[in-house]
């Protein structure tokens, strides 16, 4: 593998990261539970929006075959697509995404801040408009996960059942293959397994903060950078990319 395959291969991975997750988040716009964090939850979507945008705009550049962001977005399909599995989860309750939320939150400031090191310019200055948004998107995601666990029992019996059925998705947070261990060497990816520990801390840190208890002896369900997707994934590439594949010579 060469250091351009491997860097296609990485910023691909990151945007896709990026474009599932706002995607998914876009589905609670005008459904918030009351009107101003329904504009906060859309103004974080489109947040992550921009950063796949960015991250899909480089990766198509780093590939130079003739595809640009809307190709990478619009026209693979499900099997194409690296996103971490916790990405493409139902949004389920409010609790469900905000627990999703956290724990993507948490790992993807540390990811970003590690990333602004980075020799690769480009990754550095996506990186540095990054930091700030998610710094954030995690004290947003924090609150509202104290708040359901110290809230009603309901609120906590929720939050509870969302951690639980979430926990088994992040162990692929810290998944490397043959791309990122190339670029770490050229100093341009980041070594994700640096940071776990701290991740872990932090992560329950914030349970313990709201009394909800983390889940034991789970087995980790992989398979997102090989595209090997759970169901969801499928059915909202169906709804984001119908109008695109529709009209497929369109200019927007």
């Amino acid at each position: 593998m060469t250091t351009q395959e491997a860097l296609f291969k990485y910023t691909l991975r990151l945007g896709d990261n990026s474009i599932i997750l706002a995607q998914r988040l876009c589905e609670w716009t005008s459904k918030g539970p009351f009107l101003e964090e329904d504009l906060a939850l859309t103004n974080i979507a489109l947040d992550i929006f921009g950063r796949g945008k960015s991250l899909l705009e480089y990766a198509a550049r780093v590939e130079n075959k003739g595809r640009n962001e809307d190709h990478l977005a619009f026209h693979r399909t499900d099997r194409q697509f690296t996103n971490n599995l916790i990405c493409e989860q139902d949004n389920g309750d409010y609790a469900k995404s905000m627990i999703r939320q956290a724990l993507i939150d948490c790992f993807d400031l540390m990811l970003y801040t590690e990333l602004s090191k980075s020799k690769d310019e480009t990754l550095v200055g996506i990186a540095a408009k990054s930091i700030k948004e998610i710094t954030y998107h995690k004290r947003h995601s924090f609150s509202w996960v104290d708040r359901f666990g110290n809230g009603t029992e309901e609120s906590h019996e929720r939050a509870q059942k969302a951690l639980n059925e979430l926990w088994r998705f992040t162990g692929e947070f810290f998944e490397m293959e043959e791309a990122d261990e190339l670029l770490i060497k050229e100093g341009i990816a980041v070594d994700v397994k640096s940071f776990q520990a701290k991740w872990e801390e932090e992560i329950k840190a914030l349970f313990l903060k709201a009394n909800l208890t983390l889940p034991e002896n789970v087995f980790m369900q992989t398979g997102g950078r090989k595209g090997i997707h759970t169901e969801h994934l499928a059915y909202l590439l169906a709804e984001m990319q119908a109008l695109p594949r529709m009209y497929p010579d369109a200019k927007w």
